[in-house]
């Protein structure tokens, strides 16, 4: 490892960044050295542009990828070689905000009973039982869960912040079954390695065959079943607040996202045309007839 890379992973624990965040960054950068084939300490502003539109236009990357790509440089130049790059010249694209899929509780009924392995249906049990992220989920810890109280505690979420959700009957049920089946002792959901958790990919690749399986046509993912635990809960009554809480965001702007996919929410609105009291729009006279 070079001096200049050991020296942004330093800088980026001190800021108590996530692993992931850490991992992607200096992916980033070292992308970004590869390219121009130099030092990225040797490399400034024009470069860095020309590293944008070759990311844009002809890698083709996503567009998270490219905001992620354009955040790690930003860190880099900042706070690792303190350099007086303007950063405003490394502009981020507009993020296009699309609404999520949101499935039915019929769907997430059939998605929760499509799996044969029953560690399968307990994973995702929890992801939709909680709303836990999935490194949320795959992180629990046999301790984690607190029976008497009816809660579960987890550790470090995102921005390593610690919260409580529900543990409610039906989870605890599929939970004792697991236990007495698999005999965790650890992590509650251990993967192939030794003393390492499940991976995040063979949660996807879970979710990705029940879907299949239980014949939905639409796109599911691990998150899908967070927003589906978002979107039910507030369809039958629950606050944006405890939403927010139970979900673990920062910012109640993000959970106010769910107001534009929750079926209660839309119907309890009136539309303006209701408003304008006794109107008649189909009337039609004997000299007016209808036009096509």
């Amino acid at each position: 490892m070079t001096a200049l890379r050991q020296r942004m992973l330093e800088d980026l624990r001190i800021r108590n960044y996530a692993p992931s965040t850490v991992e992607c960054y200096i992916r980033s950068v070292a992308a970004f050295a590869k390219h121009f084939r130099k030092s990225p300490d040797q490399l400034g502003p024009e470069e860095i542009r020309q590293y944008q539109l070759f990311l844009l236009n002809e890698k083709k990357v996503k567009l998270a990828t490219y905001i992620q790509a354009v955040a790690a440089l930003r860190f880099f130049y900042r706070n690792t070689l303190h350099r007086k790059i303007d950063v405003d010249r490394i502009p981020l694209s507009r993020y296009e905000r699309k609404l999520p899929v949101i499935l039915t509780k019929e769907e997430v009924k059939r998605l929760l009973e499509a799996p044969k392995n029953l560690g399968h249906r307990a994973i995702l049990a929890t992801l939709y039982g909680t709303g836990l992220r999935v490194s949320e989920a795959t992180h629990l810890k046999v301790s984690d869960l607190d029976r008497d109280r009816k809660l579960i505690h987890v550790r470090g979420g995102k921005g390593r912040k610690d919260r409580q959700v529900m543990f409610s009957d039906p989870l605890r049920e599929v939970l004792a079954a697991y236990y007495r089946w698999k005999r965790p002792t650890d992590w509650l959901f251990p993967g192939k390695e030794r003393g390492q958790p499940l991976s995040r990919e063979t949660v996807f690749e879970t979710c990705k065959k029940a879907a299949r399986r239980a014949g939905i046509a639409k796109s599911v993912h691990p998150h899908s079943l967070r927003h589906a635990f978002a979107t039910h809960l507030l369809d039958d009554g629950a606050t944006l607040i405890v939403i927010q809480a139970l979900l673990g965001h920062a910012n109640l702007k993000t959970t106010a996202r769910y107001l534009h996919v929750s079926d209660t929410a839309l119907r309890s609105a009136k539309s303006p045309l209701e408003m304008l009291g006794s109107l008649d729009l189909i009337r039609v006279t004997s000299d007016t007839p209808p036009k096509r």
